[in-house]
């Protein structure tokens, strides 16, 4: 199973737009998560026209986007993905994010909110934020990410667009 990673999209009207980039990366998705900041939920209907997609609220999200969850817990091939938008300054981002599913049995976590895309694993689980694809604010480049999932093995990688 490929999922599609992607936060901080910080589209705010009609005249911004995803770029042409994550369309061609998640083109061949089967699954698409948003960790928040979509700002409008017109994202996901872009994203969803490749596949499925899935999204949380941000601290930036709209009115329009209240209904979506703070945090959503999706099962792949015996592998549990915990998303969640992510709170607070940089320092203690990760450890924050992780707490959401504490006790939950999480193989991923993926989290956005920094706009840095990191991908490390702690405490056996791999954390995974795919940074921004439009949002260069405290990060040196943008990016989307992508997570396989294979029989029980899983891996990611970040994707500079």
């Amino acid at each position: 199973m490929k999922i599609g990673l992607i936060s901080d999209t910080h589209i705010s009207d009609a005249s911004r737009e995803l770029p042409s980039e994550v369309f061609k990366v998640f083109r061949d998705a089967d699954l698409i998560l948003h960790a928040g900041d979509l700002v409008i939920l017109r994202v996901l209907e872009e994203l969803s026209q490749l596949a499925p997609t899935e999204a949380v609220r941000g601290n930036m999200d709209l009115e329009e986007c209240d209904g979506l969850p703070a945090k959503w817990v999706l099962e792949a091939g015996g592998t549990r993905v915990g998303l969640t938008h992510g709170e607070g300054g940089p320092k203690g981002i990760v450890d924050r994010a992780l707490k959401h599913f504490a006790g939950e049995g999480m193989a991923v976590v993926v989290f956005g909110h920094s706009h840095q895309a990191l991908m490390e694993e702690r405490l056996g689980i791999l954390v995974v934020n795919p940074g921004s694809p439009t949002d260069g604010r405290w990060a040196p480049y943008h990016s989307v990410a992508v997570l396989e999932i294979e029989e029980g093995k899983v891996e990611a990688k970040i994707v500079r667009i």
